[in-house]
């Protein structure tokens, strides 16, 4: 290697021209975006978009629904059309003769689900928490929970008649067990270190089941309680569809015999609409526990 070549070897790189150097450091110093900070949607469509396409298909249903009827494609006599629903049920509506059933119905559904949750979820905590009571009362809650309940039927319909008490029975069968199980498995994956560290400041059970196992348990035992809502709606109708003189399942029963599509429409719409709106309230106390939660990764 020459002189030259070795003192051009060793000279230092040029510095690069100020113009790219400010354009680097510009760059370097741009807050990087950042989608968690960027502003919401403006627009009603982007604010409102899942309920207002929850909506338009509805709308579109209900409109080829009663198109279908009008253009004779379908026989009335199976499938009824939403306007003849509605002035059936405003006819129901202004003698009153819909309101009893729905207030014995609506008895029976607030004291068996409402006695399934006392019942189910302290049992469910014990059972979670003390492994001798799960296994004396695992067996009979794994049988029954397999069990149909429209089968304990006529035991049931034996046992206490065929009054209002025999459907409360139905209703809190159907009810009890999902919230047994579900407050089960909640209690039974609380996280160890909470317990360890509830421990390690002399907490008694009474002070560990209020102040750890229960809150860290409310996500499943919620759940619990949405899915006994959709078997205490069930209880309701499958109960009163035997030896009932009223009630909503009592009305679908009797007008689906005499052909009555309107009327057992009608009752079937109430029914559902009952249970998306009492859904719908359990989901916002979800909601309300969720805060509760650490997010993942933070």
């Amino acid at each position: 290697m020459t002189s030259l070549d070795r003192a051009h070897a060793e000279e230092p790189p040029s510095p690069a021209p100020a113009s790219m150097q400010g354009a680097v450091e510009q760059a370097a110093a741009r807050p990087a975006r950042d989608e968690s900070i960027l502003p919401p949607p403006t627009s009603f469509w982007a604010r409102h978009e899942h309920a207002l396409l929850g909506t338009i298909s509805m709308l579109v249903f209900l409109a080829f629904w009663e198109t279908s009827v009008d253009l004779g494609w379908v026989n009335p006599l199976f499938t009824s059309s939403p306007s003849r629903i509605v002035r059936t049920a405003i006819d129901m509506f202004a003698d009153g003769s819909i309101l009893v059933d729905m207030q014995v119905s609506g008895f029976e559904f607030i004291v068996g689900y409402g006695a399934a949750i006392v019942i189910g979820v302290p049992l469910g905590i014990l059972m979670g928490w003390y492994s001798r009571v799960d296994a004396v009362l695992d067996p009979f809650v794994s049988a029954l929970y397999a069990t149909p309940r429209i089968a304990l039927l006529p035991l049931v319909m034996i046992w206490f008649g065929i009054g209002l008490m025999s459907k409360v029975a139905i209703v809190f069968l159907g009810a009890v067990f999902p919230i047994l199980v579900n407050t089960i498995t909640g209690v039974r994956t609380v996280n160890a270190d909470f317990v360890k560290v509830a421990r390690s400041f002399g907490s008694n059970d009474w002070q560990m089941f209020l102040t750890v196992v229960l809150p860290s348990s409310v996500p499943l035992l919620l759940t619990g309680l949405r899915l006994g809502l959709g078997h205490a709606l069930v209880g309701i109708v499958v109960g009163e569809m035997y030896g009932a003189t009223h009630g909503l399942g009592f009305l679908i029963a009797t007008a689906g015999a005499r052909f009555q599509t309107d009327k057992v429409m009608v009752g079937i719409i109430i029914i559902a609409a009952a249970g998306i709106v009492l859904t719908g309230l359990l989901r916002l106390i979800e909601r309300r526990f969720e805060r509760w939660r650490p997010s993942i990764g933070g």
